[in-house]
């Protein structure tokens, strides 16, 4: 089994030489990165078609224009989340300097995915790159046209120390999880990521993960048919319902149910023609265990459309089930593929119940005009994210969180949540040496007092809107009480008995601000 102590402590060394924290070095290898994507968009589209058999428009939209976009929308914002954030002060801090230093964690391992091998994988490295982390990446070795591609470009544009590519299978990763990184970051199966946050705990070592489940679509009766059937087809059918937001699972009515078999057997028609293995627009299924274990989903219920298999080629064509039950196999795991099963429900209470039921899925599709109802929907699931009335596109929404709760994951990214992800918020209290504040922290020192107890309670004492509409006016009191005091002083006493005089009265006015201002609260 390979070592990886060597990879892991190059990275290393560059980032405690503090290599990766100046942001003109972040900023330089992000438009590297950009300019990777830019110059080798062919070769990404053509990786992605051999491992995938995915459509150009698959892959530049979902897969290559989606990095792009972040790259630009992170350098466009970098200075500005880089800063030193300065949070609201209570009136025991008054005097003091509040931060909060967004600090890299150090050595980040990505473990990317096969379904999106370039999008999966390199999205959370632009979100680690900007927080200025060093990186050790892992695409997916089951899509291995990309990750052969990804480990040829990333070390001729990025820095070779600070961010390296490993390859392999099973081994190799477990290999490298018996490293110690400080965040890890995976993308894949539940199963796995358990086994992922397992070894992150030998360490300590913060995760995120990004997993998948059962996303479910409910669909009422007040809906435009047409228009719901082919947002939710095409998010069922891009990468050949390889997607971990992938409409999994649809709730509706008897009714309902009909009419959106009627209206999805012409629109599949007009998509992919009457024979759907010749069209060029449909994925395959990555592997043949994958195509085994989906086809025997195929015997759950009635097929009602589609239902067409290849196993040469591993194809499966668009299919939806009816008739199924809560207890057949295709309801007991996340799918991963293009058979969409329908089950019954009579109400959106009724839909409520059967999804909080199991585990909380990664994403949840609401179609319906009935605005009360959709809210009902939207406060009373749990799940990783919604989109009403349309499927997958809440993904798309750099500004939106986007990650798992419960069995679905944990964690977030994309946009800023992606710099957030990895970074440290190392929170900074800066106090000085002035007379004033040391008589304002004295309060604290021994010996005790009912007296220094009522001081300090009133300091810390929370009330709401106090920092931000008295502390300004308590602060231009004090100061020009203080002002006062050593202008009488300077003018009415010599040197030696001026800060005697200064202390006393200040010593005073802080006895007597709690009263005074308790009168004024």
């Amino acid at each position: 089994m390979a070592n990886y102590s060597d990879v892991v402590q190059k990275a290393r060394s560059a980032f405690r030489n503090g290599r990766t924290k100046p942001i003109d070095f972040r900023e330089r290898q992000l438009k590297q990165l950009l300019w990777m994507l830019e110059e080798n968009t062919t070769a990404m589209v053509e990786a992605v078609g051999r491992d995938l058999w995915k459509s150009r428009l698959e892959a530049l939209l979902l897969e290559i224009n989606v990095l792009i976009n972040e790259v630009k929308n992170v350098l466009f914002h970098l200075k500005e989340w880089t800063k030193p954030e300065k949070p609201s002060k209570g009136l025991v801090n008054a005097m003091d300097g509040l931060l909060i230093y967004n600090d890299p964690y150090g050595v980040v391992l990505i473990i990317g995915a096969w379904n999106y091998p370039i999008h999966l994988t390199l999205l959370p490295l632009v979100g680690a790159i900007a927080a200025g982390n060093c990186v050790i990446l892992k695409p997916s070795e089951m899509s291995p046209a990309s990750a052969e591609l990804l480990a040829k470009l990333i070390p001729n544009y990025l820095d070779q120390e600070c961010f390296q590519v490993v390859q392999g299978g099973v081994p190799e990763t477990t290999a490298l999880l018996k490293e110690r990184f400080d965040y890890i970051f995976y993308t894949g199966s539940a199963a796995v990521g358990k086994i992922v946050r397992a070894a992150a705990n030998e360490h300590l070592t913060p995760v995120t993960l990004e997993l998948g489940g059962k996303s479910p679509v409910y669909i009422d009766n007040t809906v435009d048919m047409n228009i719901t059937v082919k947002r939710i087809l095409w998010g069922k059918c891009i990468n050949a319902g390889q997607t971990c937001i992938a409409p999994d699972y649809i709730l509706c009515p008897k009714e309902v149910q009909s009419s959106f078999v009627a209206k999805a057997r012409e629109v599949l028609q007009e998509w992919y023609g009457s024979n759907v293995k010749s069209s060029p627009d449909l994925c395959r299924i990555i592997s043949d265990k994958h195509y085994k274990r989906l086809v025997s989903f195929l015997n759950n219920g009635r097929i009602a459309v589609g239902g067409e298999t290849n196993s040469s080629e591993r194809f499966i064509s668009p299919t939806i089930l009816v008739d199924v039950k809560p207890t057949d196999p295709v309801m007991q795991e996340e799918i991963f593929g293009p058979i969409l099963p329908i089950l019954n429900v009579d109400s959106p209470s009724e839909a409520i119940s059967f999804i909080n039921s199991r585990n909380q899925p990664l994403a949840f599709y609401i179609f319906t005009k009935n605005s009360k109802d959709m809210k009902m929907l939207v406060e009373n699931v749990t799940c990783g994210g919604i989109t009403c009335n349309d499927t997958v596109m809440h993904a798309s929404v750099d500004s939106l969180p986007f990650g798992g709760v419960g069995y679905s994951g944990m964690g977030a990214y994309h946009g800023v949540y992606s710099f957030n992800t990895f970074t440290h918020k190392k929170s900074c209290l800066i106090k000085d040496f002035s007379p004033l504040a040391e008589k304002l922290a004295s309060f604290r020192y021994p010996p005790y007092s009912q007296k220094k107890i009522n001081i300090l309670s009133f300091l810390l004492a929370k009330r709401k809107g106090l920092s931000l509409k008295f502390l300004p006016y308590l602060m231009m009191f004090t100061f020009g009480v203080a002002a006062t005091i050593v202008f009488r002083a300077i003018t009415k006493r010599n040197p030696s008995e001026m800060w005697t005089t200064v202390s006393a009265k200040m010593s005073g006015l802080w006895h007597s601000t709690p009263s005074i201002v308790a009168k004024g609260v």
